[in-house]
């Protein structure tokens, strides 16, 4: 009797044992529990802890409530400007409901993870490629609302989205390292434009201070054949001065042919005859008429000559007038 006694309560003891280990469950602090009785969801989330069950009728399933990181895969796709391009992301999210997440979708991580995916595709059709390699964060905001939306029925909250990489063909990239090079040539052509504006608006400022000063000019001249002669350059080089262009310039015919009349006359060493003032214009004719026959008469090398000839006498005597008026 004692002995039956003893094994019945043994057997009462290991039933109760059994009957705790199968109903003992311990969640943890990131999870939450949900408890399905038959099939049916009971009321209540199990919090974090130790927390018991019906053994054999009630079952416990755990929601994680970390935020989860999901990439993305990259996506190929068309842009708005017909630029072939390819994309990916990365996604933050977290369940914020436990019951939602589990009954409302089969499998909230694929179904979060295929929304990604056509959102991603979609906006890739929407933007232009400048947007997407510039204009991210509107981009990632348009794209955390479009994959928000359905999945707040799933009870999963998206935290962020955030485009990683977009990969370019390489003939696209050649394009863009030329435009990239064309742009900034072209801004160093406008500084350069620049520089030479001011330049000019400084040098014609210092051309009419010179203007009024004339001996400002000669000074200037001197400065520049000394910055020249410091190089201990074997040749000097001396401006040509302009106003003698000019005199040629403003002389009329008859000056013309007494200033060759005179470069002869000194060739032969007999002093020019000095024409006078009413004969000036009849002198000058003359002087024309004579040349031409002289001209016509000698041959084409001796006229050639001659007029070489009387120009270096007309640039010698002009050049010792100047040195003279100087001195």
């Amino acid at each position: 009797m004692v002995e039956g006694l003893v094994i019945a309560v043994i057997a009462v003891i290991f039933v109760c044992v059994v009957f705790a280990m199968a109903s003992a469950r311990v969640v943890k602090q990131y999870e939450r529990g949900v408890v399905f009785r038959l099939g049916r969801l009971r009321e209540g989330i199990r919090g974090p802890g130790f927390t018991l069950i019906t053994p054999f009728v009630d079952r416990l399933s755990k929601v994680n409530m970390q935020i989860v990181t999901m990439p993305v895969p990259a996506q190929d796709g068309i842009t708005r400007d017909n630029v072939t391009v390819r994309v990916d992301a990365v996604i933050y999210f977290k369940v914020v409901d436990a019951a939602d997440a589990l009954i409302r979708v089969e499998d909230y991580r694929f179904a979060v993870s295929q929304m990604a995916q056509t959102s991603l595709r979609s906006i890739i059709g929407k933007s232009d490629l400048d947007d997407l390699l510039s204009n991210r964060e509107k981009l990632n905001q348009g794209l955390e609302l479009m994959i928000d939306s359905p999945s707040i029925g799933w009870g999963v909250q998206i935290d962020r989205v955030e485009i990683k990489d977009v990969s370019l063909p390489e003939t696209m990239k050649r394009s863009m390292a030329r435009q990239a090079e064309a742009d900034r040539e072209r801004r160093a052509r406008v500084i350069n434009a620049d520089a030479e504006l001011q330049a000019s608006k400084k040098l014609a400022e210092a051309a009419g201070q010179m203007s009024d000063q004339p001996a400002a000019l000669q000074l200037r001249l001197l400065q520049t054949v000394v910055a020249v002669a410091a190089e201990k350059n074997s040749t000097l080089v001396l401006p040509f001065p302009v106003e003698l262009l000019r005199f040629l310039e403003r002389a009329t015919p008859a000056e013309t042919a007494q200033a060759v009349e005179a470069a002869s006359a000194a060739l032969r060493s007999e002093p020019p005859p000095a024409p006078k003032a009413a004969d000036a214009p009849r002198a000058a004719a003359g002087s024309r008429e004579k040349q031409e026959k002289q001209a016509l008469e000698k041959q084409p090398g001796e006229k050639q000559a001659l007029e070489k000839e009387a120009l270096e006498k007309e640039a010698l005597e002009k050049q010792q007038g100047r040195e003279t008026t100087t001195v």
